[in-house]
């Protein structure tokens, strides 16, 4: 039975996202692990798609039962989060405003202006940047938006940053576990680990409670690059135990459970390190899977250096969470100039 069952889903995607085995990755990494990738990145026709849509799935309902006529949320300059709001807002006929905080020390001459933050223009709504720092807690600046809209004689629905904090934010990866486990069943095998990039903590607080259901949470490996990691491993234990009540999950989930790696963010959240731009172009000349500097680059890195340490035992078939995100690379066009 579905820990989702009496939640109500509102479709944005195309429904189960394909699992892709990686042999020419695989092999350049050494041929001991068997890497797989899971496509959240081809998940909708909606706007290049990407992990937020499948959040975003359970939160619409609440909107439009809410009488809402505007969504209002906050991420980034480059945020795939707020695209994938515009996205969600154009698509239910509702209005859109978005906070884009200057979160990343980044200072390509274009980066304001193209993939992430163009898209989101394009499709309508009203992106305001806000020259603040950042930070995954809730935010002045989203507030004031929010107050924006009904001082305008709007209602807004209010969507924090990642959707993460929301009450329904983790039940989109809840829903991931269990698709793994029927995707699975069809395959003939089980995963190993899953590999996944965390920074505002839903997409893998979700899976750990999804998991958990399954009784291997701990092989959700979170690699963190948010470069705040404490901050990082509160948030999902917050939305880990909110969600486990949520859905009903029946225990506690164990702190063993939550496993997150902070050894691949650095230098700065949004800021690739000479590693993460190696591991972008491996994956990029392997399998022609394209990853970003601020999320699935560092979660490549950082899946690609346990495989070198040997953390994955031989044999091991590691599932690597692909979360979409491959806009934000025209922020950064200089580093990949030349490729």
């Amino acid at each position: 039975m579905s820990l989702l069952e009496k939640f109500e889903r509102y479709p944005l995607t195309f429904g189960a996202t394909a699992i892709e085995h990686l042999p020419r990755l695989s092999e350049a990494l050494g041929g001991k692990v068997e890497v797989y990738a899971k496509r959240e990145d081809c998940n909708s026709g909606l706007a290049m798609g990407g992990n937020k849509l499948r959040k975003l799935e359970y939160i619409v309902p609440d909107a439009i039962a809410s009488g809402a006529d505007t969504l209002v949320s906050i991420g980034g300059v480059q945020s795939n989060h707020t695209r994938m709001v515009a996205a969600t807002a154009a698509k239910i006929g509702m209005k859109c405003v978005v906070i884009q905080e200057s979160w990343v020390p980044h200072h390509d001459a274009v980066y304001d202006r193209v993939g992430n933050i163009l898209m989101t223009r394009l499709m309508g709504a009203d992106s305001r940047l806000v020259h603040e720092g950042f930070d995954i807690g809730i935010r002045k600046s989203w507030e004031d938006a929010i107050r924006s809209v009904e001082e305008a004689g709007g209602k807004p629905y209010a969507i924090p940053a990642g959707a993460s904090v929301h009450k329904y934010g983790a039940l989109g990866y809840v829903g991931f576990a269990e698709e793994v486990a029927a995707q699975e069943a069809e395959l003939g095998f089980t995963f190993d680990y899953i590999v996944v990039c965390v920074v505002t903590g839903s997409t893998q607080g979700g899976m750990i409670v999804g998991f958990a259901a399954q009784d291997r949470a701990d092989r959700v490996i979170g690699i963190d690059a948010s470069c705040i990691p404490d901050q990082t491993r509160m948030q999902v234990r917050g939305i880990v135990d909110k969600t486990a009540d949520l859905v009903g999950l029946g225990r506690a989930v164990r702190e063993d459970e939550i496993v997150i790696n902070p050894d691949y963010a650095y230098p700065a959240y949004g800021v690739p390190s000479e590693e993460t731009n190696a591991a972008i172009r491996l994956a990029a000349r392997t399998e022609a899977m394209i990853t970003d500097p601020v999320y699935e680059g560092k979660s490549m890195q950082g899946m690609i250096d346990l495989v070198k340490k040997g953390f994955f035992p031989d044999g091991s078939k590691v599932l690597y969470a692909h979360l979409g995100g491959a806009p934000a690379l025209n922020g950064y066009s200089y580093y990949y100039r030349e490729g």
